[in-house]
């Protein structure tokens, strides 16, 4: 194994030092595994957090700040956030307004967000969840029930935070996630395994020809194994299932997302073969991202994850957004 840390046991803060030294108009709090808006809590905002393992770098501690999330906490590698770091981050961007959790479908993530959440109740702070299940490839899994929430949690951050930026109440700013949710579908495609840093070698093996159709950002395994071919085949698939769950059509927000290990000349050419299937169904790629947004330490590969605009989603799409992953009309 070879990887750019200095002990397997700090990982995680060592990185969270890190974000400090780069970003300082945030707040990371090391010590607790926090990552804050410089100038949360915000009275009268809804507070914005999610969180989930660490290892999917941008996401989450990347999108904290103005226009998107609040706080995000990052557990271990591939590891749920605890309930009290949780706890601790809702707390701390209570403005009065009440806070949403956008949490991604995953069994731990689940049930620590639920607790946080009873527990944060606790102390006064109204919560509300917004759960991502948006990956079309596996229902029901060893890591959750139904589907696997992935590359829609960027989306639902986004579009959620630029409305809370607006203002809006609580349960509208919940309404909109959900929206957004229920818009977005994503499918993924692994050329290799991805190597955690305490385990020091690959999760799961693959061979020279060979990939998995419908990975999981862990490493999970998807709905099949297959041999490799040509990018615009690998879209197809993806595409095809995304189709199959929601018919394309329409203006369209979409990401080409990197696993971690994928050149970026690789990803447009993956962008480009999905705008001509979008364009083939009467589509058209209205709003779009490409590059490393949901990640999966090294794993080479790409996801696609679509979502139905509509002129309230495009507004809020294109609203003002700064965080060190996304920045724009600031």
């Amino acid at each position: 194994m070879k990887k750019l840390i200095n002990d397997v046991g700090s990982v995680v803060t060592d990185t969270l030092r890190g974000v400090a030294a780069a970003h300082p108009s945030l707040k990371v709090d090391v010590e607790n595994k926090i990552v804050f808006r410089g100038d949360a809590p915000r009275p009268g905002k809804v507070g914005l957090v999610s969180g989930g393992g660490s290892g999917h770098e941008p996401l989450h501690g990347g999108y904290v700040g103005y226009g998107m999330l609040d706080a995000a906490c990052p557990g271990e590698i591939f590891t749920s956030p605890v309930p009290d770091q949780i706890v601790r981050a809702t707390t701390g961007v209570d403005g009065g307004a009440g806070v949403l959790h956008v949490v991604k479908n995953y069994t731990g993530d689940v049930l620590n967000f639920e607790m946080a959440a009873e527990l944060s109740g606790d102390e006064g702070v109204e919560v509300t969840r917004v759960l991502v299940d948006d990956d079309v490839a596996v229902r029901d899994s060893l890591y959750t029930a139904g589907r696997r929430g992935t590359g829609a949690a960027v989306f639902v951050e986004k579009i959620a935070g630029a409305l809370a930026e607006a203002g809006a109440p609580l349960a509208e700013v919940a309404r909109a996630g959900r929206e957004v949710n229920d818009r977005s579908r994503s499918f993924g495609v692994a050329l290799s395994a991805c190597t955690t840093p305490a385990a020091g070698r690959p999760t799961f093996e693959l061979g020279e020809t060979e990939i998995e159709l419908g990975i999981g950002i862990h490493g999970e395994p998807g709905r099949t194994r297959a041999a490799l071919r040509e990018a615009r085949e690998l879209v197809r698939i993806a595409m095809d299932a995304i189709d199959d769950d929601l018919p394309l059509s329409g203006e369209t927000l979409v990401m080409v997302n990197g696993m971690g290990g994928t050149p970026l000349m690789e990803l447009y050419i993956v962008f480009a073969e999905v705008a001509a299937y979008l364009e083939e169904r009467g589509a058209t790629a209205a709003r779009r991202l490409v590059g490393n947004h949901v990640t999966s330490l090294d794993m080479q590969g790409f996801s696609v994850t679509t979502c139905a605009l509509t002129d309230e989603l495009t507004r809020l799409w294109d609203a003002p957004v700064e965080t060190p992953a996304l920045r724009w009309g600031r």
